[in-house]
């Protein structure tokens, strides 16, 4: 029988040694360097269009696997990343980048956050000079929360205080 860090050593081996084959891209990398950090900026920025929560880097659908050989085939023959982009958006539409670009149709998209910001600190300008302009009712006697003049609480019971304390329960109406 082995030894529990033994055992522990070789799935740990195994586990390692299995991560290329849990991989999405399995292609080889680009030769370029610079070829291959623009492919994985790319995968990193386009929607799969099956999955829609993940990027095509992300993605094992077969649509996404579709797309990254066709960025890669795009990269390899020497286009640029804004001429795959342009190609991308004529052939999916705004919706195939994380970051769609900044045009009427997605004014809306870039706008809206800082409207929502705005309309909410104004709305809450407004409630809170609403409340300022509430006058406070006095507090002529002292509660359990405030102290009296000689600087002690009223610990009486409530139906020894003064008739029309604000903390005497209700009296029942009488029929």
């Amino acid at each position: 029988m082995m030894p529990q860090a033994v055992r522990v050593l070789v799935l740990a081996g195994l586990l390692l040694g299995a991560r290329p084959g849990f991989s999405i891209d399995t292609d080889a990398k680009l030769a370029d360097p610079v070829q291959q950090a623009t492919y994985e900026r790319l995968t990193s920025e386009v929607r799969c269009l099956v999955c829609q929560n993940q990027t095509i880097g992300d993605s094992s659908a077969p649509l996404a696997a579709d797309l990254r050989r066709e960025i890669r085939q795009m990269i390899e023959a020497g286009r640029s990343e804004e001429e795959i982009k342009v190609f991308l958006l004529d052939r999916y539409g705004d919706f195939v980048l994380y970051k769609p670009r900044f045009k009427a149709t997605t004014a809306a998209l870039w706008l809206a956050p800082l409207l929502l910001l705005v309309a909410g600190g104004l709305g809450l300008g407004r409630i809170i000079r609403r409340r300022a302009a509430l006058p406070v009712p006095p507090d002529d006697e002292p509660g359990d929360d405030q102290p009296s003049a000689d600087g002690t609480f009223d610990d009486r019971p409530i139906d020894d205080r003064p008739v029309g304390h604000r903390d005497e329960p209700p009296t029942a109406a009488k029929g």
